[in-house]
């Protein structure tokens, strides 16, 4: 009987050679947003240009390599190395770049966050806000907090403003665990320096751990934020900035394209084609703004004081006769003091809160009008639709479907 010609193309077909995919070791910590985003780019890169095959497991930042790289056959590795791990990856003769750039090793191609374009960002963020003073805190001997520090530090000697610095002490070989664990075992110098620094003052941190530590400490010692001090971390960490106190204003620093350009400097030197360079810099994309610098810097106190009161008691319905309850000024002096600072007015104060937080209502909840009405101190929704479009040009269902996040 003849074969037909379906028949002979599957022959054909299951004499191909089979080749099996490459395995890829990843060993980058999933314990921090930043270590998940590389990862996440690394994945975007093997599911759209490669066939690899990705192995991984939980670990921090300063785990040595697991026993199982040994035996399992990989083409190459994505790693954050260091001293303690290079010894170990040498060993596997496969390419090997480096996501975490602590120290330079010859041969090994690196891939980090553009420290330089970080600072500028968080130094723009502030200075538009209106700060002329500034603040770095930091961690001794953490490779990202010294070249933050420098850039940070340059940037305000430029503008010819003066700078407070405060770093946790650490040891010059310590693992970053323990680096960043530093800071809470300073909390009482941390506090006096904090403390003695001038309101109103913008402070960079060099990560939102250190971010975290910082509100921490101010909320202890009753340090208005952002008021009296505007903080601004690193990382976007979608953990630690919501759960901080006031949620942490930060830098968004790309790590996802760190780990995609990594899988694709990996696949280049797999394939025997790489003549890059052996540093490469990602360039951070944005700041994400909370309420740790939600707010205009303003050299008079009192009125200071009085927009921290709005902005706490806003939407539990006061009116302007409650804030002049509040401060010890009159009608007259609140009114033109505010128009000096702000160039608005107490109600357009109390106004401008209540808004923001139906837009936050509106994007993060399902929530009725009805029901956010109650919440951001408007009497019933025909007020609070009437505000908000006269505010906003839109009315809250064209901006709720504006904003809505598409899966």
């Amino acid at each position: 009987m003849r074969q037909s010609a379906m028949d002979l193309r599957h022959q054909e077909f299951f004499r191909m050679p089979y080749k099996p995919r490459t395995s890829v070791a990843l060993l980058i910590e999933s314990s921090r947003s930043y270590g998940r985003e590389v990862l996440r780019g690394v994945a975007r890169f093997a599911r759209t240009r490669s066939s690899w095959s990705l192995l991984h497991q939980e670990m921090t930042i300063d785990t040595l390599t697991p026993d199982w790289l040994k035996v399992a056959a990989v083409g190459g590795v994505i790693a954050r190395v260091d001293s303690c791990t290079i010894d170990a990856l040498r060993q596997l003769h496969v390419p090997i770049v480096d996501v975490r750039c602590r120290r330079n090793f010859p041969d090994i191609p690196q891939v980090e966050t553009d420290d330089r374009v970080i600072a500028e960002l968080a130094f723009n963020h502030l200075w538009e806000r209106g700060f002329r003073r500034f603040a770095f805190c930091g961690f001794q001997f953490a490779h990202f907090s010294i070249a933050r520090l420098n850039f940070f530090r340059e940037l305000v000697n430029n503008a010819g403003c003066p700078i407070s610095i405060y770093e946790s002490p650490s040891g010059p070989n310590s693992p970053l665990t323990s680096i960043e664990q530093s800071g809470l075992f300073d909390v009482g110098p941390l506090s006096s320096w904090l403390c003695s620094i001038a309101p109103p003052t913008g402070l960079f941190v060099c990560n939102d751990i250190r971010g975290q530590q910082v509100l921490n400490a101010c909320r202890a010692r009753e340090i208005a934020v952002p008021d009296d001090l505007g903080v601004i971390g690193v990382d976007n960490d979608d953990a630690i900035c919501p759960l901080s106190d006031p949620p942490l204003t930060s830098v968004c620093p790309n790590a996802e394209q760190v780990g995609y350009r990594a899988a694709e400097i990996l696949h280049e030197m797999m394939n025997g084609k790489f003549d890059g360079t052996l540093v490469e810099h990602v360039r951070p994309t944005n700041v994400v703004q909370r309420l740790s610098t939600q707010v205009i810097a303003i050299e008079d106190r009192e009125v200071a004081k009085v927009c921290r009161f709005i902005r706490e008691h806003a939407c539990e319905g006061i009116d302007v006769n409650d804030v002049l309850a509040f401060t010890t000024l009159s009608r007259r002096q609140l009114e033109r003091r505010f128009r000096s600072e702000l160039n608005s007015t107490p109600h357009q104060e109390i106004t401008s809160i209540r808004v923001q937080r139906v837009k936050q209502l509106l994007d993060e909840s399902f929530m009725t009008l009805e029901q956010i009405a109650q919440i951001a101190g408007f009497t019933h929704k025909e007020l609070l639709c009437s505000v908000f479009k006269r505010e906003t040009g839109e009315t809250p269902g064209q901006y709720r479907r504006g904003n809505a996040v598409l899966d």
